[in-house]
């Protein structure tokens, strides 16, 4: 805004007759925040002087602009100002000949404030940290300048005292008497000014390093501070919470806090012995800095399979320091929860066998920046610890610890150094990822930054509760459309087994979260909710952004909001009773004229993948409003698949088509009109739940060819085997016709592995 306020100052760069314009910035600030605030309000940025075709909306703009300083200029009460607002709105009517002039020039106004906006909040961003760090680069520079002034105040003082002494002796060796009295007096006197301001520079000189020791003590805290809070937020985006992964900022300012080290640790060497103390707390600083910057850039999988291959890469903040030579190798090891506590101390037997476990720290002269990736590494065995009470594998927590030994430029000695990843679930079957998932989203969500190794609260507020749920199925469905206070309560309901009305100072354990199965069923709170993220990423991401799936709502809650509704009327929910599927609720008349609401059969991962939702919403006749009353043809239509184009190459063409009802049990009849007895075979979906098997939602109907095969076209074999196929009249469930035999591969080969999760589980 305030660059644009300047529009009198680049105007007179234009044509002479406006060379007189007033700025708007002699004019009352309320004046000019409103002036501002109307033209950054319109939209001056497609405008360009070659389209000659936006010359009238430029006029529009012109004479708005000038209607709107007239009638700010007939509304002040000062003079002064009135005459300024009614000058300038006759200097922009110069324009009237170049509107469109005059809007590009608006345009690179507004344009080059934008670059300065941009440029402040880059200042502004700066935090107090990073300026402390500015702050101690001044110190130390005003250290190494108040060290050079010392040392040439010392050359002239040796000088001095050698013309001094020089004099005493001449004089008295000519004539056997003293030297004038007055030459001498002056030499001494300037000599005592010269040790008077050596000395007062020294003892400055010292005070001022150790501000910067404490100062640079004060910047590596706020370091390991930021870098701390980095991993936390690292540790944090599992459940989807927001990440900056960059580490560049932390790497030049940990090359700072080394290089301001070593500049400081020079000083102190050229004063000598007394700086003892002060060169003990730079060596630990140098330490901490050194060994407090290897940093695991991407973090193992947190869920991880025996006999599975998985990558990781750790990151050094200091890599272009480390001293050339043999290259730097790390090493990887598995460390359960007591030996991560005891990290400083002996960790005692492996409880891993890992394979591929070390890499070379490899320096990228691009993006500058020194890690050592680790592929295709894999725990070929674990060992576990005794478990307590009702503790299962899958709540046990590992780490990664990732070690070497470093020389950095300018030090003597090597450093061992180590990082640990965060907690990692080890598991031996796909049957335990789903519990070894929950065990790391409540360790993501609600652990503290510096807690013991891996401790956790068993219980957490329901507030912490809603917010993980949130931020994980909004991260994980990739939408920005979050859980609403209907789907809160709903969720609270589900997991306490409440009906109460406020849950805001109710505490989930995390036996209510992923331990207890819920009420009547046979899974737990979070394998549903699970299911539920599961099945939305995979086929629902698209309605749920929208807003046509209510998705997360109680039968009670559902029969409130239809009961006023025309039949007809339905909404998509997300099912209750079984793990990853999605209901249609709609409202239908009863025999005696009134009206029931009922829930069709939910459609699963599986029955989506066969037709989509917004197809299945087509199919069925006895469904026409979203809730409250949207068409749903209006609504859908964008999701229904293209009609099938007839086949040519001699096949019977197959369709899909969902049905409800008495109309949903599964029926093969003669198709009329064919003269080869072909058959028409309809599989429907049942709002019965337990009518239909599980895989019977979607049938199939085999439809006419719209010409019939002649003699001439129809193969030779079937020409020699002219009989009719058999009619069937009983019913065939769908599920016999459909016979997964991948599934059938992969539940033999997973065999093994099943049982060992079964023996471990036991």
């Amino acid at each position: 805004m305030a660059q644009w306020l300047q529009m009198a100052q680049i105007l007179p760069t234009q044509p002479d007759e406006v060379s007189s314009l007033y700025t708007l910035n002699t004019l009352p600030i309320e004046v000019r925040h409103y002036a501002a605030a109307w033209i950054e309000s319109q939209r001056w940025e497609d405008f360009a002087l070659e389209k000659l075709e936006q010359e009238s909306q430029a006029q529009v703009l012109l004479d708005q602009i000038i209607n709107v300083l007239q009638l700010l200029a007939q509304q002040n009460t000062n003079v002064v100002d009135r005459m300024k607002l009614m000058q300038i709105s006759r200097n922009m009517s110069m324009f009237q000949q170049q509107p469109l002039q005059f809007a590009v020039i608006v345009r690179d106004i507004l344009r080059r404030e934008k670059v300065l906006i941009t440029r402040y909040q880059k200042i502004l961003s700066r935090d107090k940290n990073q300026q402390d760090v500015d702050h101690l680069e001044l110190k130390v520079l005003e250290v190494q300048e108040i060290r050079k002034q010392m040392h040439q105040l010392q050359e002239e003082l040796n000088w001095e005292r050698q013309n001094h002494e020089s004099l005493q002796q001449g004089s008295f060796q000519q004539n056997g008497m003293d030297p004038p009295n007055t030459e001498l007096q002056r030499l001494q006197k300037h000599i005592q000014q010269l040790e008077f301001k050596v000395n007062t520079m020294s003892t400055n000189h010292f005070q001022l390093l150790k501000d910067c020791v404490d100062c640079l003590d004060c910047c590596q805290t706020g370091f390991i501070s930021k870098l701390k809070a980095w991993r936390c937020e690292q540790h944090k985006a599992a459940i989807g919470l927001p990440f900056d992964d960059n580490l560049n900022p932390l790497q030049t300012w940990c090359e700072q806090l080394l290089a301001m080290n070593g500049k400081l640790r020079q000083e102190l060497m050229l004063i000598g012995d007394q700086t003892l103390d002060l060169q003990e707390r730079l060596r630990q600083l140098l330490q901490t800095v050194i060994e407090s910057s290897l940093v695991v850039d991407k973090q193992p999988p947190q869920v991880i399979k025996t006999q599975s291959k998985f990558s990781t890469t750790v990151r050094y903040l200091l890599g272009e320091k480390v001293a050339p030579g043999k290259p730097v190798v790390l090493k990887a090891q598995i460390v359960n929860e007591l030996q991560a506590r005891n990290l400083g101390g002996m960790l005692g037997e492996n409880v891993a066998e890992l394979i591929n476990n070390s890499a070379i720290l490899e320096h990228n002269t691009t993006s500058k920046s020194t890690c050592a990736t680790f592929r295709n590494m894999s725990i070929k065995k674990i060992k576990r610890a005794d478990r307590k009470g009702t503790e299962s594998v899958t709540e046990e927590k590992f780490a990664l610890l990732f070690s070497t030994e470093i020389n950095i430029t300018g030090c003597d000695t090597p450093y061992r150094i180590q990082m640990i990843s965060q907690p990692v679930v080890v598991i031996v079957h796909g049957s335990q990822d789903n519990s070894a998932v929950a065990t790391i989203i409540w360790d993501c969500a609600f652990s503290e930054p510096d807690r013991v190794p891996f401790m956790v609260p068993e219980r957490v507020s329901w507030r912490m509760m809603y917010n993980t749920l949130n931020s994980k199925f909004t991260s994980e469905v990739q939408t920005k459309h979050n859980l609403d206070q209907y789907h809160q309560h709903f969720l609270a309901q589900k997991i306490f087994n409440n009906c109460v009305d406020d849950f805001s100072n109710m505490m989930v354990s995390w036996f209510q979260f992923n331990k207890e199965v819920l009420p009547g069923r046979t899974f737990t709170f979070w394998q549903w909710f699970e299911g539920v993220i599961e099945l939305t990423k995979k086929h629902l991401r698209t309605y749920w952004s929208e807003g046509l799936i209510f998705g997360f709502i109680g039968k009670q809650h559902l029969h409130l909001i239809l009961q006023n509704s025309p039949n007809g009327t339905f909404l998509l929910r997300f099912s209750d009773s079984e793990i990853g599927g999605i209901t249609i609720a709609y409202v239908s008349a009863t025999e005696n004229g009134g009206q029931k609401i009922q829930n069709i059969q939910p459609f699963t991962k599986r029955d989506l993948e066969i037709r989509s939702l917004g197809d299945r919403i087509c199919d069925i006749d006895d469904i026409m409003y979203l809730y409250p009353a949207c068409p749903k043809h209006e609504v859908f239509k964008k999701y229904y698949s293209e009609p099938q184009v007839p086949t040519t190459a001699g096949y019977i063409p197959v369709s899909l088509q969902t049905k409800v009802g008495m109309d949903a049990a599964p029926n093969i009849t003669p198709v009329a009109g064919s003269p080869h007895g072909s058959f028409s075979m309809e599989g429907v979906q049942s709002s019965n739940m337990a009518a239909l098997p599980e895989n019977s939602h979607g049938g199939f109907r085999v439809l006419d060819f719209q010409q019939s095969f002649t003699s001439q076209e129809m193969p030779d074999n079937i020409l020699e085997n002219p009989a009719s196929p058999p009619i069937f009249n009983e019913q065939i469930p769908a599920s016999n016709m459909d016979i997964d035999l991948d599934s059938i591969l992969e539940t033999l080969n997973s065999s093994e592995e099943f049982c060992s999760a079964a023996k471990e589980s036991h």
